[in-house]
């Protein structure tokens, strides 16, 4: 099933919303800023294309270069 991210400006439209949503039977989850980032990054690491590899050395030489 797909979902919705609704952002609220202020504490009292995030009360809002969640009454709203508690009143009509929805199920909601609040998320604090550390959870919104973690799921953004997982979504982002999930459409990754992962078809092309890097060897280690290639990645070793990067890493000395900085």
């Amino acid at each position: 099933m797909e979902s919705i991210l609704i952002n609220p400006r202020n504490s009292k439209e995030l009360k809002l919303l969640s009454d709203f949503l508690e009143k009509s039977n929805i199920s909601s989850k609040v998320l604090s800023e550390e959870q919104l980032e973690d799921a953004a990054l997982t979504m982002l690491m999930r459409d990754t294309d992962r078809s092309q590899k890097v060897s280690r050395e290639e990645i070793m030489q990067k890493l000395e270069n900085q």
